[in-house]
């Protein structure tokens, strides 16, 4: 069994004829339950449901008090590589893009280490483009043996790997995986990767099942929002988190509601997600998930960040950037515009002034 099997069985599901059928009642009803299906999550993902926004959200709050307390989880990106073979028709680091490559060395990776490490954060999260040659798995184990002398908490959102390399990456020391299948209908997925690896559909959506039984202690999920209908691609991202949750109670699972962003090539999704269905589809989400992680990237301007902190979100990026060195070397390209630029410090004083907790180490 795989999650694969498990989409197949809504392959041919009528999301339109659904919604057209959802009334009133049927959104009050999912909102006073206690525990809720796959379809009540698909109830208040309906466009039906935008009127019930409020009534959702003084739920959503009421639940993450009680599950995750008034805190917020502070990390960071670090790019560690934008080599990449993948043809991705949407992101800034594909391989027909014109930008200068780059790989960090070790000492580099020591010298961004420490900058991030002086801001008080003890989790981060690394990533590079998919390269098996210029980034291959022993090079990120050198990159974690650098990082774990500055950092307690080490995720990883690289290319798929075989269970193998996630149980030697864990024993190096990494916990934490984050994987984007991008986009969860597989037509639509084909068109958007239309050569590489990452083509392979099956094989990255079945990568946080590999990783779990690796020994992986959390995994972040997620659709890149605009590639696809909004309202089934977070209706499959919060089936694909709840069948991890059940399929591995031992691992930490949650869901990323990332926005596409500009980025070099320049590509422009045919489809808007506005800050309500964004709003909407965190809020169905806590519902669905009461214990499920919700991450908020600087993807997102910082006043609606501000807003969605006590709206479910469980994690926040800080002091990001999305160049390879981008913090003592400046100047490179990043994979995509961010739009909330505030430091660590910014961010903390944001969170304690809404009478919030930042955590920047949550385990040990």
């Amino acid at each position: 069994m795989s999650f694969y099997i498990e989409r197949k069985n809504y392959e041919k599901f009528d999301f339109y004829n659904f919604f057209e059928r959802v009334d009133d009642a049927d959104i009050e009803r999912v909102i006073a339950k206690d525990r809720l299906s796959e379809l009540d999550y698909l109830t208040l993902l309906s466009p039906r449901a935008e009127g019930y926004l409020e009534a959702m959200a003084q739920k959503s709050l009421l639940l993450t008090i009680r599950h995750f307390g008034r805190v917020i989880l502070l990390y960071t990106p670090l790019y560690l590589a934008n080599y990449c073979v993948n043809h991705c028709v949407y992101c800034g680091f594909q391989v027909r893009n014109r930008l200068s490559r780059k790989k960090l060395s070790v000492d580099e990776v020591e010298a961004e280490a420490k900058i991030i490490a002086a801001t008080g954060l003890k989790h981060i999260l690394i990533l590079t483009g998919e390269s098996r040659k210029k980034s291959p798995v022993s090079y990120i184990k050198e990159c974690i043996e650098v990082l774990k002398r500055y950092f307690t908490s080490i995720s990883i959102e690289i290319y798929p790997l075989e269970e193998y390399e996630y149980a030697a990456l864990i024993s190096a020391g990494v916990d934490g995986l984050t994987i984007y299948q991008e986009v969860y209908n597989e037509e639509v997925y084909a068109d958007l990767h239309p050569a590489g690896p990452k083509r392979n559909y099956r094989f990255r959506l079945e990568a946080p099942e590999r990783a779990c039984r690796a020994g992986i202690r959390t995994v972040n999920v997620g659709a890149l929002l605009g590639l696809h209908d909004w309202r089934s691609e977070a209706f499959f991202t919060g089936l694909h988190a709840n069948y991890l949750q059940n399929l591995f109670p031992e691992v930490d699972v949650s869901v990323s509601p990332p926005r596409i962003r500009p980025q070099l090539g320049g590509y422009r999704p045919d489809i808007e997600v506005s800050d309500k269905n964004l709003v909407q589809y965190m809020l169905a989400f806590r519902l669905f998930m009461p214990r499920g992680g919700i991450t908020v990237s600087t993807r997102e301007r910082a006043e609606l960040r501000d807003h969605l902190v006590k709206l479910g979100a469980t994690k926040m990026s800080a002091g990001s950037s999305t160049a390879v060195g981008g913090r003592s070397n400046g100047g490179a390209t990043g994979q995509f515009e961010i739009s909330d630029g505030r430091s660590v410090a910014e961010m903390a004083a944001m969170l304690y002034s809404m009478g919030y907790q930042p955590v920047y180490k949550d385990w040990q």
